[in-house]
């Protein structure tokens, strides 16, 4: 069995590797090739939780469970830390143990550059990222692989976090004009996409405020408590999709919550991932505002552990 750290992977398996991996495993989920048992979360203390997600590819013959830790008031230690056993299911040897931290930003970042792509407007060139923790970078990266993105709002409640991440995305070439806002609302104002990547159990930013024609990508919340969007964009979104359903209805607090307020149904989601993915160029109208909720789930991890297998083998 090898062993894999978050710095090997990362110095070869790039965001675009990521995309191309996770539309293959869109498609073996369409066909039903994929066989996976709902995300455990157990809480561990405080704030603190432990994630647990097995998943099988019946097309591929492989077999993953990642174990993720987070922890948000860690100070020496990365917030979320994780790792994914590889099991060949042609005679069920594990064949490899990995490090999950990079792998899930990516497989997340890769998702959303699959939702951005089918959703927001053609012309967008400008993008708010509301909170800079780990999370945050990949999603950048995935946005600026599917539009011309020539300035960066950035935001976090600790403004040094925000500077210190401007200057990660420098050192890595990102060649838009970024700027670190103190004003939420102004970024929202500004802004022809949204990333949104916190774990707040309140909303971090007032979807009335939000300009007709953006879209929104929430990725950071992933449990029935947290909000970090509010009711006011859940009810002004013309499309909202979703990147697994089943996952969306366990997890996805803001949406969970405005179903049992009655501010929609959950018949209003327009579809997943995979639709996205299936279909052709889906807003109406440069008008429309759109909404994709991501909370994960473990095919995604699957795409990608198993794409890093490939690589390494080479």
């Amino acid at each position: 069995m090898i062993t894999l750290t978050d710095k090997e992977i990362e110095e070869k398996y790039k965001i675009t590797h990521a995309i191309e991996d996770v539309k293959s495993i869109l498609d073996d989920y369409k066909n039903d090739q994929i066989v996976e048992s709902i995300r455990t979360v157990l809480p561990a203390g405080e704030d603190n939780s432990m994630l647990y997600m097995p998943c099988i590819s019946i097309s591929s013959q492989v077999s993953i469970i990642k174990t993720v830790s987070i922890f948000p008031s860690n100070k020496n230690m990365p917030t979320t830390q994780g790792n994914i056993l590889v099991t060949d299911l042609t005679d069920g040897e594990h064949k490899a143990s990995m490090d999950a931290s990079y792998l899930t930003r990516l497989r997340t970042g890769a998702m959303t550059a699959i939702a951005t792509d089918k959703l927001a407007t053609e012309d967008a060139r400008s993008l708010g990222v509301i909170g800079t923790g780990n999370m945050a970078f990949e999603q950048v990266l995935g946005v600026i692989q599917v539009r011309d993105i020539q300035r960066i709002y950035l935001y976090n409640r600790t403004e040094s976090k925000a500077e210190d991440f401007k200057k990660r995305l420098e050192d890595f070439g990102i060649w838009s004009d970024i700027e670190v806002v103190s004003d939420v609302d102004a970024l929202v104002e500004m802004s022809d996409i949204i990333n949104c990547a916190t774990q707040s159990k309140t909303p971090v930013y007032n979807g009335a405020l939000v300009k007709p024609g953006t879209h929104i990508n929430g990725v950071g919340s992933f449990t029935p408590e947290m909000r970090e969007m509010d009711h006011k964009i859940v009810e002004r979104a013309d499309q909202i999709y979703v990147d697994d359903m089943h996952g969306a209805k366990e997890e996805a607090g803001e949406l969970i919550d405005a179903v049992d307020k009655d501010i929609i149904s959950w018949d209003d989601i327009k579809g997943t991932l995979a639709d996205i993915f299936d279909g052709d160029y889906l807003r109406q109208n440069d008008e429309e505002i759109t909404l994709y909720k991501c909370v994960g789930a473990g095919y995604f991890d699957l795409a990608v552990a198993n794409g890093v297998m490939k690589m390494f083998a080479e």
